[in-house]
């Protein structure tokens, strides 16, 4: 079924009903009546989304050209939209915080169907947490994390607009780089969602102002 179809290669190719909406020039809410099979789109967008997913239109609407849809490959394509969307609507956006779950934690917590994230961590210029995913109340992803301030001129708010961009090929920490005035962070990641590591920091002109280690992966 075309519905389907195009559930699947949108999420195989990492993008959000918002990304392909924006590609589309449409609203999300068409994107939602196409994947719900509402509606049909017309030929003209038939032709953007083969150009954009590099498949035929044949592939897209033809009931008898099949698609083998691999459960491990969707499972990460969705946890790597989650794992965007709660990094945008929780600490980095100053939302979800909730009673601490430990004496002395600052915690944040997202829900969207069936997965909920928690992110809890202590300490503040020196701080350390962990991040968690839960489908259906079972634990299936982890991320530990050790940061610190080492630099007079650190901007928290610098940090939130970096977490704020955090790519869904790289839904760990921030972008690769962003950079606003004097400031620059930079992020850099080893492995995939399976298993992971990574570095970020600041820099205020030339200096080094903060640092954050982490790491990472899928739980069994």
């Amino acid at each position: 079924m075309f519905n389907e179809k195009l559930k699947y290669y949108r999420k195989k190719n990492m993008l959000t009903q918002e990304d392909l909406a924006s590609y589309l020039n449409v609203s999300r809410q068409i994107i939602t009546k196409w994947e719900s099979g509402i509606v049909l789109p017309g030929l003209e967008y038939l032709i953007d989304l083969s150009n954009l997913f590099g498949i035929t239109i044949d592939t897209l609407v033809k009931d008898d050209d099949c698609v083998t849809v691999d459960t491990k490959d969707m499972n990460i394509y969705e946890l790597n939209a989650f794992l965007v969307k709660e990094k945008k609507e929780t600490y980095a956006n100053k939302k979800g915080k909730v009673s601490s779950s430990r004496m002395g934690s600052h915690d944040y917590v997202y829900q969207e169907g069936c997965y909920k994230y928690l992110d809890s961590f202590l300490g503040s210029s020196k701080f350390s947490g962990e991040e968690i995913v839960y489908e259906h109340d079972i634990p299936i992803w982890s991320m530990n994390y050790y940061g610190r301030v080492i630099g007079k001129n650190f901007d928290g708010d610098f940090l939130k607009e970096a977490l704020k961009r955090v790519p869904v090929s790289l839904p760990y920490r921030g972008p690769e780089s962003y950079t606003k005035g004097d400031y620059c962070y930079h992020n850099k990641v080893d492995g995939d969602i399976d298993y992971f590591h990574g570095y970020e920091d600041i820099f205020y002109q030339d200096e080094k102002i903060y640092e954050c280690y982490y790491h990472g992966g899928k739980l069994e």
